[in-house]
């Protein structure tokens, strides 16, 4: 299955490990709804790893637990779908999963068989455990072909965490989404590190084949599986804005039945997802801005109807001001126009001087603008 913007959804792992089940997945599926989080976009409810046996049965298929899923998966799907939801499952290009169920290494196919007899929408497909031997292209690519032959539209979530330089062959695999960092964890230092790592990478996004930073940790608050003392709201939403301006897929992590109005405002800020979901899907631009360094930066995008996305990114625990040229973006003064700025956090407008903008930021904040070209 071919996605054509980012997919959005919610993923199991960030918060509850191995500790899921039938209950979780339906009370999932029911506040995705109540709390407006479909109609925001957020369609894929994705189980991760630890749902199965850790033994295939005698036809070599994979089983779900019986004790947390005891009506079985496709029990369960339909129920995701009775809500107008997706739902996704995981499996692994190894002979084990990471957390060491059966994977679906050289079972692609009854695998692939399976997860559409259940009514899977969304295979995240991780890289643990896999053949030293087997370059990982090829092994995405079995699973790839599987998929587009079981009968089912399933879209591909290929998880190889950018290893043995995945961006340069995930195209080939049918991937709709790929994984291109490690994993990501509730810490400061975890979305810094990962942000840091897009700047190589910006090139490779693609419409269809979406550059994946990993799910969300915006209200952890340092509680769950990959809790490492957690983030403020300051932090989670600066966390959120570059995710959705790189266009990377939006897949929350926290346990969305227990939603603050600070983590809920940051999930549904429609005009962030609005520019995540930009039906051109253009690739975010790094600038250089005027005395920026390393962790104060400056993205631009280009959006549809001849609007920008400007976003300004302080990573420092300190205040600073961001400068940018408007030349850097392709309005020098001699052009005669310049950019009408509002920000999507507070609606504030931003004028700029002389064809340059500056922007105060606190320490670890940020600022998002949608912008129009208007004259001078």
């Amino acid at each position: 299955m071919v996605k054509l913007t980012p997919p959005m959804g919610w993923n199991s792992w960030n918060t509850f490990g191995e500790n899921i089940n039938e209950k979780l997945i339906m009370e999932t599926a029911d506040t995705m709804v109540e709390q407006g989080l479909l109609d925001c976009g957020y369609e894929y409810l994705v189980i991760d790893d630890c749902w199965s046996l850790k033994k295939r049965d005698e036809e070599g298929r994979l089983i779900a637990d019986p004790e947390k899923f005891p009506n079985g998966m496709k029990a369960v799907a339909d129920y995701v779908h009775s809500k107008g939801l997706k739902f996704g499952m995981y499996s692994c290009a190894g002979n084990l999963t990471c957390a060491g169920y059966p994977g679906s290494f050289e079972h692609e196919f009854i695998d692939a068989d399976t997860f559409a007899s259940w009514g899977v929408d969304f295979l995240k497909y991780d890289y643990c455990y896999h053949s030293n031997i087997i370059p990982g292209k090829y092994l995405y690519r079995r699973m790839g072909i599987a998929l587009e032959n079981c009968g089912r539209d399933i879209l591909f979530s290929a998880c190889s965490w950018g290893a043995d330089q995945t961006h340069e062959w995930i195209k080939e695999t049918g991937a709709s989404m790929w994984r291109s960092t490690s994993d990501v964890f509730d810490s400061w230092e975890s979305i810094k590190d990962l942000t840091k790592q897009q700047a190589k990478l910006h090139p490779y996004h693609s419409v269809g084949c979406f550059n994946d930073m990993d799910m969300l940790v915006v209200g952890m608050y340092g509680k769950g599986n990959v809790g490492l003392g957690g983030c403020n709201d300051v932090q989670y939403r600066t966390h959120y804005s570059i995710w959705a301006l790189f266009g990377s897929p939006l897949m929350i992590g926290c346990d969305i039945r227990n939603l603050n109005e600070e983590t809920k405002k940051i999930l549904e800020n429609k005009e962030l997802i609005a520019i995540n979901q930009d039906p051109l899907c253009r690739q975010p631009i790094r600038l250089d801005g005027i005395w920026s360094g390393d962790d104060v930066l400056i993205y631009s995008r280009q959006l549809s109807n001849g609007d920008l996305a400007i976003g300004f990114f302080n990573l420092k625990d300190e205040s600073v001001v961001a400068n940018l040229n408007l030349d850097e973006v392709g309005l020098p003064m001699s052009t005669g126009k310049t950019l009408q700025m509002k920000e999507v956090w507070t609606g504030e407008d931003l004028p700029s001087l002389n064809g340059t903008v500056r922007k105060a930021l606190e320490p670890y904040g940020c600022a998002v603008y949608r912008c129009k070209v208007v004259d001078l």
